[in-house]
């Protein structure tokens, strides 16, 4: 059933037009979910709460790794709070990758032994540097 209830033709010919950008998308998350597209995906823990970055793992050991070296076509970064789940955040990789750069606050060391050199993230920033592509 249609949601658009309108008998007015030019707002049924939005309707469709608005249909069909919607269901691109939807064929592209139907792509990610039935493996079609490759994803890689993170969790950060309660920290980014207190601090309002997420950390993207770079080099691990000496050697690149992460975003460095991933084959994804998308990157996942689930947000979890007391072990529950309160937002999963996808970015194309290629676009990650652009951002990265200019949107860093620099680097730590983290991750097991503190071998890995992570990106920190700032995720207003991130969201206000998306606008801005």
């Amino acid at each position: 059933m249609s949601l658009n209830k309108s008998k007015d033709i030019k707002e049924l010919k939005k309707f469709d037009i608005d249909l069909e950008f919607g269901q691109q998308w939807e064929k592209y998350i139907d792509d990610l979910f039935c493996g079609a597209k490759k994803a890689e995906v993170k969790t950060e823990r309660d920290k980014w709460q207190q601090t309002g970055n997420i950390c993207i793992e770079v080099e691990s050991w000496g050697k690149p790794s992460g975003l460095e070296t991933t084959e994804a076509d998308v990157w996942v970064q689930n947000l979890v709070k007391d072990g529950r789940l309160l937002a999963s955040i996808m970015i194309p990789t290629d676009v990650l990758k652009e951002i990265l750069p200019t949107v860093s606050k620099g680097t730590v060391m983290g991750g097991d032994n503190n071998a890995s050199k992570l990106n920190l993230l700032p995720l207003v920033k991130m969201i206000q540097t998306l606008q801005s592509i």
